[in-house]
């Protein structure tokens, strides 16, 4: 076979591996672009709550993994996502009765989305004090996910008066 192959004009060697790999890498991308979008996240019924409230949010205008993902290099952005990716996949096939009522971020995903937070709207923090909490959600925990039903009654509490004072944040 790969003498035949060799035999092959280099013309036409030289373009259909030119069109194999258009043709490759424009799936490649496609399907990195989809997988990024909120149509892809949605297809798990556990994700159906979270992304109708992301949806109605002010954020709905932005894919999911703006937030939910890296993005200081392509690699470390490609590596989460497959990591995540496989665990979701795990999740909603073989772990489904694992699968818990309430979604909580993992202390990763609370980092990597702290710092997607923090790098949109660098404008804004720059300018205001935000020490008060360990991060940005610990405040805009409604944003973008609004006030669903998926977040336990805990995550609503009400902080104790002053606390947001007492750690120079607050107003």
């Amino acid at each position: 076979m790969w003498k035949k192959l060799f035999r092959l004009d280099k013309k036409v060697l030289v373009i259909v591996s030119l069109f194999v790999g258009i043709v490759g890498t424009v799936a490649t991308a496609e399907t990195l672009s989809y997988t990024d979008s909120p149509q892809f996240c949605s297809n798990c019924h556990i994700m159906n709550e979270a992304h109708d409230s992301f949806a109605a949010s002010t954020h709905a205008n932005v894919a999911c993994n703006d937030c939910h993902l890296p993005h200081d290099n392509v690699v470390n952005k490609l590596v989460y996502k497959a990591k995540a990716g496989m665990t979701h996949v795990y999740f909603n096939t073989l772990g489904s009765e694992k699968i818990p009522k309430v979604l909580h971020a993992t202390t990763a995903s609370k980092n990597v989305i702290n710092e997607n937070c923090i790098s949109c709207h660098e404008a804004t923090v720059r300018h205001i004090s935000h020490d008060a909490k360990e991060n940005c959600f610990s405040c805009h925990r409604d944003v973008p996910h609004g006030k669903a039903t998926f977040k336990t009654k805990e995550f609503y509490e009400q902080l104790p008066s002053g606390t947001l004072l007492n750690r120079k944040g607050g107003f």
